[in-house]
């Protein structure tokens, strides 16, 4: 029943918290010294045109009228049209939100693999030589900017070995459209040859979104089993002479990786908002290639929603950890 409360108050808060994203992102939007009309109509239009242009599009109201109008619309999940394109905005995140979305989880799935085995070592051989040699590289890796990172990676393994794609998402045309997830489209027509380009164009820019993803990892996986090892009841195990190994599975892992799965999902929603500097570096066609080009058009209205679909799945992904939280940790419902 405690777990139920703590899960309803967790959704309660869930809206307030999505209409103050939505206040914050509409007011910095509006006041970027931009005129939406002057975009539209182009530098040769009249005074008279921007006018005329201004009222069809309620820039001449008051920003509150302007804001009721735009929830309005966002209810009815219309988040209006780019400047620029004239397309739906909301139809442009959708088919690029498949991209994003597969690129963050194969970074995720990256860092995971990596980040939490090298925190468990790094634990267990504490202050021992490779325990400082793990703690270097973990702090080399949240210093090294990440578009630095992903041009090294092209010229070495892409421009001088030839071994991996610049850029780009896949070669050719791509696995037949079924759910937008190059992956699961691949398995699920058994296209294997798209599966294994879609794989292959994803590792160069999965491993630099999973550096510092795995680096952080690293340190909180360290530090969970460091203060979960030395507590009394395993240093009592450890006594009663059952095998180190079984103590770290059986004791510590479990209770030490706690705070580990909170920071596995803040992280995702991390990578997720900051896959635009990579996705421009590789030209991979998800929202940070859209946002990047946004940006350079001064398209307000969609970097307006590219920048709540961004905050939407972050406080979702924050959700998430919290009710899985509950789940995980007895202390909590306690």
């Amino acid at each position: 029943m405690r777990r139920l409360e703590i899960v309803v108050s967790r959704l309660v808060w869930f809206v307030p918290t999505l209409l103050g994203l939505i206040v914050v992102v509409f007011l910095i939007a509006n006041v970027v010294p931009t005129d939406p009309a002057r975009i539209i109509a182009g530098e040769n239009a009249t005074e008279a045109q921007l006018a005329q242009l201004r009222a069809q599009l309620g820039l001449d109201e008051p920003l509150y009228v302007q804001f009721a109008i735009y929830l309005g619309d966002l209810v009815t999940g219309d988040m209006g049209r780019s400047l620029y394109t004239q397309r739906e905005i909301s139809d442009d995140l959708m088919r690029r939100l498949p991209a994003t979305l597969e690129l963050t989880l194969g970074s995720i799935l990256l860092a995971i693999v990596i980040g939490v085995p090298l925190g468990v070592v790094s634990a267990v051989r504490a202050n021992s030589w490779v325990d400082q040699l793990l703690r270097v590289l973990s702090v080399s890796g949240l210093a090294v900017a990440s578009f630095w990172f992903a041009m090294e990676l092209q010229m070495f393994f892409a421009t001088r070995l030839g071994w991996m794609p610049l850029n780009g998402r896949i070669s050719g045309f791509g696995p037949e459209h079924v759910t937008g997830f190059f992956v699961i489209d691949s398995i699920l027509t058994g296209d294997w040859e798209s599966l294994r380009l879609t794989l292959w164009h994803m590792t160069l820019p999965a491993l630099t979104l999973a550096l510092p993803a795995a680096a952080t990892l690293l340190r909180f996986t360290r530090a969970g089993v460091l203060e979960v090892i030395n507590s009394n009841y395993v240093l009592y195990e450890t006594a009663m002479g059952f095998p180190r190994a079984v103590v770290i599975w059986k004791y510590v892992l479990r209770n030490a990786l706690i705070s580990t799965v909170t920071q596995i999902g803040l992280i995702f929603g991390a990578l997720f908002a900051g896959a635009v500097v990579v996705e421009a570096v590789f030209d991979w066609p998800g929202l940070g290639s859209y946002a990047v080009q946004s940006i350079l058009q001064s398209d307000t209205k969609a970097i307006l929603g590219f920048s709540l679909l961004v905050g939407i799945v972050f406080i979702g992904i924050n959700l998430i950890v919290d009710v899985v939280h509950t789940f995980i940790d007895p202390r909590i419902v306690k």
